[in-house]
C-alpha cells in the first residue's frame, strides 16, 4: 500500500509559521523514524514525500532522506518554476530516481497565478524530464486549474487534497461541478487526502466526509484516485491508522482490482514508481 502524500520537517517556528497554536501537535520534528512507526500501523509500505517549504534546499534534503529510507518511494520537491533559471535549478536533481514530481503552493498565491506565462513555461519543462506536477489549490481556484490542465495536456498532473472543498461549511455542489470538469482531463489524477483538516477537526465523521469521496470516485474512477494521509498534518484531526481505515471502509464495495489502483497502482502510474 502506497501513501501518496506525506511530509517530513525539522520544526522551526519561522519556517513553518502556518502551524498555528491550534496545531500544537505539529510543533516538533517529523522524520523517517517517526513515519515508520505510524505507517506500519496503517499498513503502508511505501510513501511519496511532498515538499512543505518552497526552497531548493528542502528538495535536496528530502532526496537525501529518501536515499537512506527504503519506505520513501518518491519525492515531490520544489523548484522556482517561474524563474528564468528553472531548468538550471532542476538540473542537479533530475538524475535522482527518487525525484518523481514538483509542487508549488499555489493555494497561497493570488488569483490568476496558474495563468502566468512564466510559471507555465516552467511546468512545461517537467514533461520532458519525466516528472509529474502536484496541483495544490483551494476549491475557489478550480477554474484556473482547469485552464492550467488544458495548457499541459501531456503532463501528469496530480490534484492534492481533492482541491480542498469547504467541508466544514457543508458546501459540496459548486466544488463537485468543477471537480467533474477537471476530471474530464485524463492526464489528471486526484489524491484522497487532506479531507479531515478541511472538516471540523473534532466533529467530523466518515459519514460526513463520504459524499466528497464518492464525488471524486465517480469523477476520476479508481484508476486515477490515490490514497494519501497528509501525515503529519492529519494529526490535528485524525491519526494515520484511523484515516487509512476510513478510506478502506469507503473503498470496500470496490472490486479487488479497483482497490489495488486506489491504494497502490494509481500512485505508481502517476509518479512512474516501479511497483514492488
Amino acid at each position: 500500500m502506497i501513501d501518496a502524500h506525506h511530509h517530513f520537517w525539522s520544526y522551526d517556528s519561522q519556517e513553518y509559521d502556518w502551524i498555528t497554536p491550534e496545531m500544537q501537535v505539529l510543533r516538533r520534528d517529523f522524520l523517517p523514524a517517526d513515519l515508520r512507526v505510524e505507517a506500519e500501523s496503517a499498513g503502508v509500505d511505501g510513501v511519496v514525500s511532498v515538499q512543505a517549504r518552497q526552497t531548493v534546499d528542502e528538495t535536496r534534503w528530502l532526496l537525501e532522506l529518501a536515499a537512506n529510507e527504503p519506505l520513501v518511494r518518491g519525492v515531490v520537491g520544489w523548484a522556482p518554476l517561474a524563474s528564468d533559471n528553472a531548468a538550471d535549478e532542476l538540473a542537479p536533481f533530475t538524475d535522482d530516481p527518487k525525484l518523481v514530481g514538483v509542487r508549488h503552493v499555489v493555494q497561497g498565491e493570488p488569483p490568476g497565478f496558474l495563468d502566468g506565462d512564466a510559471f507555465n513555461r516552467g511546468v512545461a519543462l517537467l514533461d520532458g524530464l519525466g516528472l509529474a506536477y502536484d496541483l495544490l489549490v483551494f476549491e475557489r481556484q478550480l477554474d484556473e486549474a482547469i485552464r492550467f490542465a488544458d495548457r499541459h495536456p501531456t503532463t501528469r498532473l496530480v490534484l492534492d487534497h481533492i482541491a480542498k472543498p469547504r467541508i466544514a461549511d457543508g458546501e459540496i455542489d459548486a466544488w463537485a461541478g468543477r471537480i467533474g470538469r477537471l476530471a474530464q482531463r485524463e492526464n489528471v489524477w486526484c489524491k484522497v487526502s487532506g479531507m479531515v483538516t478541511e472538516a471540523d477537526w473534532t466533529a467530523w465523521s466518515p459519514k460526513s466526509l463520504q459524499p466528497y469521496f464518492d464525488t471524486v470516485l465517480e469523477a476520476f474512477g479508481p484508476r486515477r484516485l490515490m490514497f494519501g494521509s497528509d501525515w503529519p498534518v492529519c494529526r490535528v484531526a485524525c491519526d494515520y491508522a484511523r484515516w487509512a481505515e476510513v478510506v478502506r471502509e469507503w473503498a470496500a464495495p470496490l472490486s479487488v482490482e479497483e482497490r489495488e489502483w486506489l491504494f497502490d497502482r494509481a500512485a505508481c502510474e502517476a509518479y512512474r514508481i516501479i511497483p514492488r
